[in-house]
């Protein structure tokens, strides 16, 4: 399958890469990298692309590589998104600054 990746074009097949892969340690994986899982193993996809094309991680993107492999029928994992922030009142966050369980609710004109 032609992909172009850092606008060069790349014959690349899916035994091409599991051939390429073979015997490559993966680089360690922190929560914030985009990963393709070839056989077994969780490649960050920079690394993938290094490998595959013979460049340097500066000359594309882990989006291109991303696209490539998905193409190619690897699975991808982009990397997670931040869900949205909790939503937290005046009072839940003076209770939390407090270190209070529970939080306290004013309560006008009652004794």
């Amino acid at each position: 399958m032609r992909c172009v990746i850092a606008r060069f074009p790349f014959d690349l097949t899916k035994n091409g890469v599991l051939e390429s892969m073979k015997g490559v340690k993966p680089e360690p994986v922190t929560d914030d990298l985009d990963l393709v899982i070839i056989g077994r193993r969780h490649y960050p996809a920079k690394q993938v692309g290094q490998i595959i094309t013979g460049q340097d991680l500066r000359d594309f993107s882990a989006v291109e590589v991303l696209r490539a492999m998905t193409r190619l029928g690897f699975t991808c994992r982009p990397r997670p998104t931040a869900g949205p922030a909790p939503v937290v009142g005046p009072y839940q966050r003076a209770s939390a600054m407090l270190g209070m369980q529970q939080p306290v609710r004013p309560a006008y004109g009652r004794m």
